[in-house]
């Protein structure tokens, strides 16, 4: 069944990566989630750069990250990913929510980053 749904958020994630690009004015953020970690980047895909990254796994991150649920934890990575990209310059993203659905820990990470200043 994993291999399914696999399959699936695989076709929707291809189906709307046709439709979007990040620009350097407005570059991309993407979201990956596994089961354990959530993952953002901050993507200009007109040069093929990251400009900001965030995550779980995060060494800067991995402290504050502690005794919270994921889904705190997702909103924290999402405060942290707009911060870094402020930092490089970006003001307004483009959401790519990867297939995923909106809700739970990627809705979460999404309103820690308008939280953070991000506009999309």
């Amino acid at each position: 069944m994993a291999a399914k749904s696999r399959i699936a958020r695989k076709r929707r994630q291809r189906r709307i990566r046709m439709k979007i690009s990040g620009t350097a004015e407005r570059p991309r953020l993407n979201v990956f989630r596994s089961l354990g970690h959530i993952y953002a980047q901050v993507i200009d895909d007109v040069a093929g750069h990251t400009l900001a990254s965030a995550s779980t796994v995060d060494k800067t991150l991995r402290g504050q990250l502690d005794g919270k649920d994921k889904s705190e934890q997702a909103k924290m990575v999402g405060e942290a990913v707009a911060q870094r990209a402020k930092d490089a310059g970006v003001e307004t993203v483009i959401f790519d929510r990867g297939g995923f659905i909106y809700h739970g820990r990627i809705k979460a990470l999404a309103e820690g980053a308008r939280e953070g200043g991000l506009k999309f």
